[in-house]
């Protein structure tokens, strides 16, 4: 491991909080004029999810960002002009398409894999290379079918080898068509400048490792290694040449690493008040928001209803560049449904009620309708503030 410089700076707990929210872009103006695309470049990483309330995640994060960007322009800026492609970073993610050379290392450990979970038969993977390439882009179903029965893990032979070829980086997904990869062949999707694995494995990380910590903006080693899942080790053996300089941030106890460029300027500006996806970059780690934010958060779509604390896909309101509470929504017909509501006391009803009505409003509902608060007195000044903001 590489002897690392005794940090330079100290940062205060707020300035770090400060700089995290304005790389993930919720401090300051956004770039309406790059628009979806230029939120995608930003962050490095839009994490894809099957779950959709309002809207599936990969819609949610450049609306958390930019306003109500419309659902279709937002697929359109992912998937037309080979601008993005689909592959394993902190989960399946869309990545910018100038990423593909980087993600190299990752198709060579893919190749080199010693076993599957997936039986492949003979012939299948050679079969559904030669249908691509003559018939695609194609969807699973489209290469003769995803599964052998209705149980969600069993893969045919098809979806095994297709989805094999997309590790290796010979097939690319190319968009979601009513939420199914749509696959091509790498050599038509991917420009040809960009089509090669000829950066070794440091390389890779080096550049994996400088733009999470970019995308941070500040942040501890597993901080900077979940954002494209790469291994401790891995950050250690790079992170001295990744550009990234050493601090020291009060009160989190362990070494981090911040942009230099985002040190340079007090970040400063407009806060967003929005609802966000628990897939959103800002808050995917929990460690990290609770860190950052004081904040304990968990996906409970998995966790039985019953034991359920605050919902099955709890979006956090963020406001001031604080967490003030959290919505799980619904949608019946054009009303917005917050079938539970918590708040961070009394003054964060008006901002979770903002939250709500322009979230209303982008997906269509021109009403709101509140069925549970954590705190029943606080229902009473949400519901005035939405009738306010309603009227």
């Amino acid at each position: 491991m590489t002897t690392l410089p005794p940090p330079a700076t100290e940062v205060s707990a707020d300035e770090a909080r400060r700089l995290a929210l304005r790389a993930q872009g919720f401090l300051g103006a956004p770039d309406r004029r790059a628009g979806v695309r230029g939120v995608l470049r930003h962050l490095g990483a839009v994490q894809l999810d099957t779950i959709s309330v309002l809207a599936r995640s990969h819609e949610l994060v450049p609306y958390a960002r930019l306003g109500a960007v419309g659902r279709r322009t937002v697929d359109d800026a992912y998937w037309t002009d080979t601008h993005a492609f689909e592959y394993w970073s902190h989960a399946a993610c869309i990545l910018p398409i100038e990423e593909w050379p980087h993600f190299a290392f990752r198709r060579r450990a893919f190749r080199d894999r010693p076993h599957w979970n997936h039986h492949l038969p003979d012939g299948d993977y050679d079969r559904v290379v030669k249908q691509l390439r003559t018939e695609g882009p194609l969807t699973a179903t489209d290469l003769g079918g995803a599964k052998k029965t209705s149980e969600w893990w069993d893969w045919s032979g098809t979806k095994v080898a297709v989805e094999r070829a997309l590790m290796y980086g010979e097939v690319v997904c190319v968009e979601r068509r009513g939420w199914k990869r749509v696959y091509d062949l790498a050599e038509r999707a991917v420009p040809a400048a960009l089509r090669h694995d000829d950066l070794d494995d440091t390389e890779c990380l080096r550049r994996l490792v400088r733009l999470a910590g970019q995308s941070l903006g500040v942040g501890t080693r597993a901080d900077i290694a979940d954002y494209h899942r790469l291994k401790a080790e891995q950050v250690d053996a790079v992170i001295a040449d990744s550009g990234l300089v050493p601090v020291t941030v009060q009160g989190w106890g362990r070494p981090a690493w911040a942009d230099p460029a985002a040190l340079e300027t007090p970040p400063r500006g407009r806060h967003r008040t929005t609802l966000l996806s628990p897939f959103d970059s800002l808050i995917w780690e929990r460690a990290r928001t609770e860190r950052i934010f004081g904040f304990t958060h968990r996906l409970e779509a998995y966790v039985p209803k019953q034991k359920r604390v605050h919902g099955y896909f709890a979006m956090p309101v963020l406001a001031g560049g604080r967490l003030v509470g959290r919505v799980d929504p619904a949608r019946e017909g054009r009303t917005l449904v917050a079938k539970q509501v918590t708040l961070d006391g009394p003054k964060a009803a008006p901002a979770v009620a903002q939250a709500l009505v322009e979230a209303a409003s982008w997906v269509d509902c021109t009403d709101v309708r509140v069925e549970r608060v954590g705190t029943p007195e606080l229902r009473e000044p949400l519901t005035r503030e939405l009738a306010r903001l309603l009227a």
